[in-house]
């Protein structure tokens, strides 16, 4: 079963690490490029903040020992795209985190550690990755594991309960217009009380919301 896995590596022991320290509000995310050639290794860089942190990132990066060239493709306010060709050190690691036929979904830093979205064909595989890893002294952190279809809700912080829930509700026609069943009738298919029913739908849509707007969750 595939599986995907989400963990960190600190700065230092990746990329970027002089970068960062010289521009510490610096938002930093690696983009996915399909059509790279297959010897380049996440070779879309995306950073953000302001000009003045900008300006400093970008001569940080021309002397980032990470990085062997970095040219900007693209400026826009707030943000601005490089092409990066990444020196040994982060090939290799990179490389090692995918030895086991694995694909990177997401790439990011938080705070000083960079943050990995990584898909596994199997938990096998990702245990043996994530052995071979330290092994070789890379202080992974494993902060969560899921299979491939509990993934793609468990990201937008829905719980099993939740979920059920909503695929229940639609299809049931409860989205439906005009409603194709009501809040009592879905309740007894589900085999709660409309009381459960209502409180899931309302933390669940929540969930959605503040996901689609990236709000904080309401103090």
């Amino acid at each position: 079963m595939s599986t995907i896995a989400e963990f960190t590596v600190p700065a230092e022991s990746f990329a970027l690490g002089h970068t960062i320290e010289r521009a510490p509000s610096l938002g930093v995310e690696i983009e996915p490029v399909v059509a790279a050639p297959p010897d380049a290794v996440l070779p879309c860089l995306r950073l953000s903040g302001d000009e003045e942190t900008l300006e400093r990132a970008d001569a940080a990066l021309a002397a980032d020992p990470t990085v062997e060239a970095a040219s900007r493709v693209l400026d826009l306010e707030g943000e601005r795209w490089y092409r990066v060709r990444w020196n040994g050190t982060v090939v290799d690691l990179v490389e090692l985190l995918t030895r086991e036929e694995a694909t990177v979904f997401e790439t990011g830093l938080e705070g000083d550690r960079w943050r990995f979205r990584v898909l596994f064909p199997n938990r096998e595989a990702l245990a043996r990755s994530y052995e071979y890893a330290t092994d070789q002294g890379v202080p992974i952190d494993l902060r969560k594991i899921n299979r491939l279809e509990e993934a793609r809700y468990d990201r937008f912080d829905l719980t099993d309960a939740q979920h059920e829930t909503l695929v229940a509700a639609l299809e049931h026609g409860y989205y439906d217009i005009p409603r194709g069943i009501d809040m009592e009738t879905l309740s007894d298919e589900l085999g709660i009380s409309h009381q459960a029913l209502s409180e899931r739908l309302r933390r669940a849509h929540l969930a959605l919301v503040e996901e689609a707007v990236g709000a904080d969750d309401p103090a």
